[in-house]
């Protein structure tokens, strides 16, 4: 089943999307993050679904605004794409080559749960950055808590799939990851997510020998594609990232797992790790963002003006003075 949450005549909903792209309103049901915390996993999910067949259809998806499918209450962002680490570490600190601790686990960092944006929504240039980016994932959705499970057990936690936008700030992130914390706010105020929330057995299909998804990734920029790769290039599938991020904790209903930008132009940072040089030119307000992934779906959002960044001071150099 495809999952869609949008806004019609003043009020949420969540439906099931037939093929004709007609929604079916599940009754009762206004937050699909509300629905996962119901727990049960992807079949309760389903006999959610199927609850629509007994209800009047709603409107066409052309006829709403629609919306980021969930609110989740965390996002983890993995970095999985081999490829993807050399373009970007070259251009971002100038390095070559790829960290030999990246691959000894999936090394993920927490995004901004507050910052979701739908799939036709614009986007905000981030204050005080003139270095914008997008980034070409696909996140896994949880459905039912878990802890310390192994990939075997995360499989049957993973409801469905979505496509996740990671939208950088270059600049910002270049400058703060000197720290050594980053990144911070270079990721902070916008991840699209949409259009759709797609069960796992919807993509069983795709599935390698490997328990990989097999599923070809597009970028375009105002219609033109920059990248192209496939989602069996991560180095870890979503269960195996999904148990390393349960170790020694929860993963609850709702919890968002991206994968991790792809390669061969997933982004403009990688390409101009590559090319050494700006090209194509970092994302401007006007510009238009298409990704699409076979079997979900595509979101299409474009850049608008931000607002101007408040100011901050630098920081003080104290005394050091001790009680």
């Amino acid at each position: 089943m495809r999952f869609a949450a949008y806004e019609y005549r003043n009020r949420r909903h969540v439906a099931v999307v037939s093929e004709d792209g007609t929604l079916h309103p599940l009754p009762g049901v206004s937050s699909m993050t509300g629905l996962l915390a119901e727990g049960g996993g992807l079949p309760e999910l389903l006999h959610a679904g199927s609850a629509t067949l007994d209800v009047p259809a709603g409107p066409h998806i052309s006829d709403v605004r629609l919306l980021a499918p969930l609110q989740p209450p965390t996002v983890r962002d993995f970095v999985t794409f081999e490829e993807h680490v050399e373009g970007v570490r070259r251009s971002v600190d100038g390095a070559a080559g790829v960290p030999e601790r990246w691959y000894a686990a999936p090394t993920f960092y927490f995004g901004n749960p507050y910052a979701m944006y739908g799939p036709h929504d614009d986007i905000p240039m981030p204050p005080g950055s003139s270095v914008l980016d997008f980034e070409l994932e696909v996140a896994a959705v949880v459905g039912k808590e878990g802890r310390d499970l192994t990939p075997e057990q995360a499989r049957d936690h993973i409801v469905g799939y979505t496509v996740f936008n990671d939208w950088s700030a270059r600049d910002l992130q270049s400058a703060e990851m000197k720290v050594g914390l980053g990144p911070c706010k270079g990721k902070d105020t916008a991840t699209t997510l949409g259009p759709y929330l797609v069960t796992a057995d919807e993509l069983g299909k795709y599935r390698d020998a490997d328990g990989f998804l097999r599923l070809a990734l597009t970028a375009e920029i105002n219609g033109e594609v920059v990248g192209k790769d496939l989602l069996s290039n991560m180095s870890w599938t979503f269960e195996e990232m999904v148990a390393y991020a349960s170790r020694g904790t929860v993963v609850r209903p709702g919890d968002v797992f991206g994968s991790g930008t792809c390669g061969n132009g997933g982004c403009l940072a990688e390409l101009w790790g590559v090319r050494g040089e700006q090209s194509p030119p970092p994302l401007k307000p006007g510009d238009t963002v298409t990704l699409t992934v076979e079997g979900i779906g595509s979101v299409s959002n474009t850049v608008v003006a931000g607002p101007d960044p408040m100011t901050v001071p630098v920081a003080r150099r104290r005394t050091r003075e001790r009680p």
